[in-house]
Formats: C-alpha cells, structure tokens, sequence
C-alpha cells in the first residue's frame, strides 16, 4: 500500500485478506471427493455454496461498475460450478485478485461514489462503493459460516475461523 491509501481503505484491505485467507483455510477442509453434499434437501451443494464466493466477486465488480443502475438483467444466467473442487479455488483465488486489484487501486473519491443495489425486497437504492465493499465481505462471511457447517456435518474437521474449535483447539 501506499502512503497515500487512506486508513479507512487500509483497514477494509487488511480485514478482507485476513477474511479471505480464513475463507480459502475453510473450502480446503471441506472434503473435496463430496463436492455434492448437502445437510438438507433446501440447501445448495456444497459446489453451489463455494461457487457462490467466486460469483460474489463478479457482482462485486458488476456493481462497483454501477451496472445495475438501469435494473438487473433479465434472462442471464450466472456460470456454473466447476466439477472439480480444486478448480472451484483456482477461480475464487483469481476472482479475489482481480476484485481485490480495483478496491487496491480506488481513490477516496472512487471509495465515495453512489452505486446501485438492492436495499430491500424487489427495491433497488443507492450506496457508496465503500459501504458496497464492506457489505459484500459481511456476506462472504455468512456464507463462510454456512459452509462451516456443511464441514462438520460432512465429517471433516472444523479448523479455527475466530477462535477455537474441537478439532482444532488453541489449548
């Protein structure tokens, strides 16, 4: 970083690669031959939960972009998961650089501009790219816990995210 990165952008970096990396310590416990797993039939897969982290980072840049300032999209269909579960962490690992690059890169006045989302049930409202972001990474965050669940529950071993687990205790 620079000198002249602004402390408030600093401190979402640093917080959305500590995030990252715990996120990436948690897709590789996941047992890679059960990509298909499920702890309930109203749940995603496992492939459908980790792909989610990949797509969340194309609609990171989708909205950084503003693009859905005229509504979303209609008829588009998002990529599917890859088969292999390696592959679905090759794609996470370079969707993160490539949306990480452009927040990396952002001005405070870039960090201040309004972009479109949505802010309630079927109603699409304005906010800064900066509170975007940080909306963004709490999300990646629920999703994290989703899929610690499906670890357990898979029979593989919870490794620490905020502080110990069974498997993986400090003491």
């Amino acid at each position: 970083m620079t000198a002249q990165t602004s402390s408030r952008k600093k401190v979402f970096l640093e917080t959305f690669d500590r995030e990252f990396a715990t996120t990436l310590k948690l897709l590789r416990a996941f047992p890679a031959d059960q990509p298909d797993f499920k702890p309930h039939p109203k749940t995603k897969s496992a492939r459908e939960l980790a792909w989610t982290f990949v797509m969340e980072r194309g609609l990171g840049l989708k909205v950084w972009n503003d693009e859905l300032a005229k509504g979303v999209p209609s008829g588009s269909k998002p990529p599917s998961a890859p088969e292999k579960w390696s592959d679905i962490i090759a794609a996470l690992e370079k969707a993160n650089a490539d949306y990480r690059a452009v927040i990396a890169a952002a001005s405070d006045e870039d960090l201040a501009k309004n972009v479109h989302f949505f802010t309630a049930p079927k109603t699409m409202g304005e906010l800064s790219r900066f509170n975007w972001i940080w909306f963004l990474l709490h999300d990646e965050i629920h999703h994290r816990g989703q899929l610690s669940v499906y670890v357990r529950a898979s029979g593989a071993k919870v490794p620490s995210i905020y502080g110990p687990t069974a498997d993986e205790p400090w003491m």
